[in-house]
């Protein structure tokens, strides 16, 4: 915790410092004509493909100088966009947005992606490289789009290709301020207009429109399942990026402090609504009562009364799923509203349940975590594989027992497997690695990046060009 505390200081000084060098004048209105922003799909399209045709005359440096530029002139917004999604939003918390702008900015590759591939020999040589698709439609979620959209930008400018961003309807002021900006930036970098463009009023509709549009050459999909089907539906060359249910498993070798720290941390962050956040625990009877105490020192609420765990499940969730009124908020309104007494401010309210428990079984995208207490590590496997359900996307262990570890990566065969951290560390949030927010499990690719956005194309020469 003393680590999360030192980083959190970092980021805010750092912050604090940029506001005081940079004058930041946010608001949703675009920053000037011709801003990248229309009012119709086709239009954005076309002017999108004209500009990626001059794009692709343009050196990789260049493309380099761009990059650099939007993370650099970005970075002064950072505090501003993201009180701006909360506000639009209504899900999240401020200072863990700040901290996904900024991952998105720092740990976003860029050229450095494309890597070549090369083979020579007696019969010549094969060249592989990464080359633009051309039009990228890529649809971004409600839950994090700042940071979704950034990443994106910065992955698809850097592979060479222009973007149509469908952005969600629930965040279309922050997302299209944010599109605008970027295309100011590359404008003024490449002299290039409309290389990220979106539309003034999306829907549903008219995001069908862009997936079936002739110009647009891959689509990119973050968000639910409903949206990436209908993609994959369009013929394209799809990446989608679907649906999670994280669980943690905690067995009896863990440490247990940090396992309780690290799983508040990382479930609590940004309210649960990160597709990668813990949604359910699964400890060994061992280490079931350290563990529940251990979240509760880490800022973790404790329900332990049944009625009172009946009383949260009936306010959030419905027949149609969970209650939207209550997703992404922090946890002191669930609890004032469920009329449950507390002190401080709780950051995670636990209760412990059964594995087919609701709480268990639906992603509440709440900072609603149950805990399911088992007699054993192979019970703890089956249950986390069955709490998943197949969906390959994120788990997360605590334990210091390698082979178990070895054994429960295999078994979930994930995209993202964490081990003895918070679950953002998967994502290069206070862990190693580049960072992504499209987690492409149905289609794939897994964690994406710039090289996810090109084609890959071969060249083979027949004569020469060995030295061997």
């Amino acid at each position: 915790m003393e680590n999360k505390k030192e980083i959190e200081i970092l980021i805010r000084s750092v912050i604090k410092e940029i506001r005081e060098n940079d004058a930041i004048n946010f608001s949703s209105e675009r920053t000037s004509n011709g801003d990248g922003i229309f009012k119709q799909v086709d239009s954005a399209v076309q002017a999108a493909k004209r500009a990626q045709i001059s794009y692709a005359s343009c050196s990789l440096d260049t493309r380099k100088k761009l990059i650099e530029a939007i993370r650099l002139e970005l970075r002064p917004f950072a505090e501003d966009i993201a009180q701006k999604t909360v506000d639009e939003t209504g899900m999240g918390r401020v200072e863990d947005k700040i901290t996904k702008i900024i991952l998105s900015l720092n740990k976003t590759p860029g050229t450095e992606d494309l890597v070549s591939e090369t083979i020579t020999g007696a019969n010549g040589m094969k060249l592989c490289e990464l080359t633009p698709y051309g039009v990228i439609g890529a649809v971004t979620p409600s839950t994090n789009p700042p940071s979704t959209v950034i990443n994106n930008a910065i992955g698809m400018l850097a592979a060479g290709n222009s973007v149509f961003f469908s952005v969600h309807p629930g965040a279309k002021k922050v997302s299209c301020w944010l599109v605008s900006k970027i295309n100011e930036i590359a404008r003024n970098v490449t002299g290039i207009n409309n290389l990220i463009v979106t539309i003034e009023e999306p829907t549903i509709e008219t995001a069908q429109e862009m997936m079936e549009h002739p110009d647009i050459a891959i689509l990119v999909v973050t968000g639910g399942p409903g949206v990436v089907r209908q993609a994959l539906k369009s013929g394209k060359k799809t990446i989608g990026a679907g649906a999670g249910n994280p669980p943690v498993l905690v067995d009896e070798t863990a440490d247990i402090n940090k396992a309780g720290s690290d799983i508040v941390w990382g479930a609590s962050f940004d309210n649960n609504i990160l597709c990668t956040a813990e949604k359910s625990v699964v400890v060994v009877e061992a280490v079931a009562a350290q563990l529940t105490d251990s979240m509760e020192a880490a800022g973790a609420y404790v329900v332990k009364n049944e009625t009172d765990i009946k009383k949260l499940l009936d306010m959030t969730l419905t027949e149609k799923g969970p209650n939207k009124k209550y997703i992404g908020k922090d946890a002191s309104i669930i609890l004032d509203d469920a009329d449950l007494p507390y002190k401080g401010s709780p950051r995670l309210i636990i209760m412990k349940t059964n594995k087919n428990h609701p709480f268990v079984i639906q992603e509440m995208l709440m900072p609603i975590v149950p805990v399911v207490t088992v007699d054993d590590f192979e019970e703890a496997m089956e249950t986390v594989y069955k709490i998943e359900q197949n969906l390959k996307h994120t788990a997360t262990m605590h334990s210091q027992n390698l082979t178990r570890i070895n054994q429960l990566a295999k078994k979930m065969n994930t995209s993202l497997f964490v081990v003895n951290g918070p679950s953002f560390a998967g994502l290069g949030a206070f862990g190693e690695g580049p960072t992504t927010f499209t987690i492409a499990t149905p289609t794939g690719e897994g964690t994406t990046s710039a090289r996810h956005f090109a084609r890959k194309r071969r060249m083979a020469i027949t004569s020469g060009f060995s030295l061997k």
